[in-house]
């Protein structure tokens, strides 16, 4: 009789054991590019999720989850619908909502302070919402960048003696956040006097260049390495390298983005280990001394000149395309990842990456970054191979058709052996998916090909 009771017992313990091995969460995703539309399908595949809403979502995140109409720069919003759908993460994807101040919104409000939120502190976030904030943040903690200095409409006439002073080229930051376009640089002293002018006494970014940071010119090679953070420990991913460029061979108009390459060729381990002995490690123990709420991903947009790395800048969350080259070469559970995060045992994970090449090659509408036409439908999207993946980044769905709605429109994301065959990869799936004045590069990676 004893031993049927110990049984029993037993047999509980391990039915309530194997349950909350089983639970599963409910997941509010904020955002709706192509960098949310990859979160979604990596999500979308864990043992971890039962429900997953995206705000707003687009068409793409429509196959993997709930897609909610509310406003993201609303925290209110944000708020009342984790309370509606039981919520208990949130992944916040863009930066404005954690410029904004999402998280603390969360965490403050009684009623969702219990919900594991993954992005920074408001005050945090102005790692990125304020190069001023970042510049200092590097210069106490004695972390690579470019000399600066910066000025506001107070300073503008000591702004233009000391850009006359400045060898070439110069460049020009608007303090706050810009849409991406907030950064220019200048190839004459009259140049860089006229956009300082443009930016401080015109608003031409708005009140985002109320303040101007001037930099040195850091001429090398851009990379990208990303940490995910629980403020004191921290993991790193796949590391990659997009290109921003319209044109093919990196020429033309700045863009958010038209394509990236994961691993990087020429980060091997010696620049490896200068980027977490001299960058990484001295920016997350910052957080720690210095008592920064950083739960989440940091995104170190870094240049290699000659053999040592410099920060570019910080972003608070993952980039777009890179997201897209990333997670497909992350072969951990991201939710998993997630709440070992929350639980202080992010230092047990061991991030496992596909030692093959992916290649990112984004399709945008015909005139990107300036004028372009929108609502044109989209073809081909059930092109399905075991090494390629589309991800959504400007389209909806309107009766019942994918169109067009935004500069960047999808990427395509391929697998292989080396930069050339998942190039080829991503290059084939295209010609199977079209719309109207469709635009993309054909020589992402270009500099790594033979």
């Amino acid at each position: 009789m004893t031993k049927q009771i110990i049984s029993k017992i037993v047999d509980k313990f391990a039915y309530f054991n194997n349950s909350k091995e089983k639970q599963t969460m409910h997941i509010l995703l904020i955002g709706s590019g192509g960098r949310e539309h990859s979160l979604a399908w990596k999500i979308a595949s864990s043992t971890k999720l039962s429900k997953l809403f995206i705000a707003p979502g687009n068409a793409g995140t429509l196959q993997y989850g709930t897609n909610l109409q509310i406003d993201i720069k609303d925290n209110d919003s944000i708020v009342q619908s984790c309370i509606q759908h039981q919520i208990d993460m949130v992944i916040v994807g863009p930066e404005e909502p954690l410029v904004n101040g999402v998280y603390d919104a969360i965490k403050n409000n009684p009623k969702t302070s219990a919900i594991q939120v993954i992005g920074p502190s408001k005050f945090a976030a102005q790692l990125e919402g304020s190069k001023s904030f970042a510049k200092q943040f590097m210069d106490r903690n004695n972390i690579p960048t470019a000399g600066y200095k910066e000025f506001d409409k107070n300073s503008f006439t000591e702004g233009v003696a000391y850009l006359k002073t400045l060898a070439l080229p110069i460049v020009l930051k608007a303090d706050g956040l810009a849409g991406g376009k907030g950064v220019v640089i200048c190839a004459t002293h009259i140049e860089a006097i006229a956009e300082f002018e443009m930016m401080l006494l015109f608003s031409k970014f708005g009140e985002a260049g109320n303040k101007v940071v001037v930099e040195e010119f850091l001429d090398g090679i851009e990379f990208s390495v990303f940490a995910i953070t629980d403020g004191e420990t921290y993991k790193i991913l796949p590391i990659a390298k997009d290109y921003k460029r319209i044109g093919e061979g990196d020429t033309g108009l700045n863009t958010g983005g038209m394509g990236a390459i994961s691993p990087v060729p020429f980060v091997d381990e010696a620049l490896y280990q200068k980027v977490i002995q001299k960058i990484v490690e001295p920016t997350i123990f910052a957080f720690a001394k210095e008592k920064i709420v950083y739960k989440g991903f940091v995104f170190f947009g870094l240049i290699k000149v000659g053999e040592e790395p410099f920060v570019i800048e910080y972003n608070c969350r993952l980039g777009d395309p890179e997201t897209e080259v990333i997670l497909p070469r992350l072969k951990n559970d991201l939710l998993d990842i997630f709440i070992h995060l929350y639980e202080g045992k992010l230092g047990e994970i061991v991030i496992e990456e596909d030692p093959r090449v992916a290649v990112t090659i984004v399709a945008a509408s015909g005139g990107y970054p300036k004028y372009y036409n929108t609502g044109y439908t989209i073809n081909g999207l059930g092109y399905k191979n075991d090494h390629t993946d589309i991800f959504i980044s400007g389209a909806i769905m309107e009766n019942n058709e994918v169109k067009t709605n935004g500069g960047r429109v999808l990427a395509v994301t391929s697998m292989g052996k080396n930069i050339e065959e998942a190039s080829a990869n991503s290059k084939l799936a295209l010609e199977s998916i079209g719309f109207e004045e469709m635009y993309y590069r054909k020589d992402i990676g270009y500099e790594f090909l033979n």
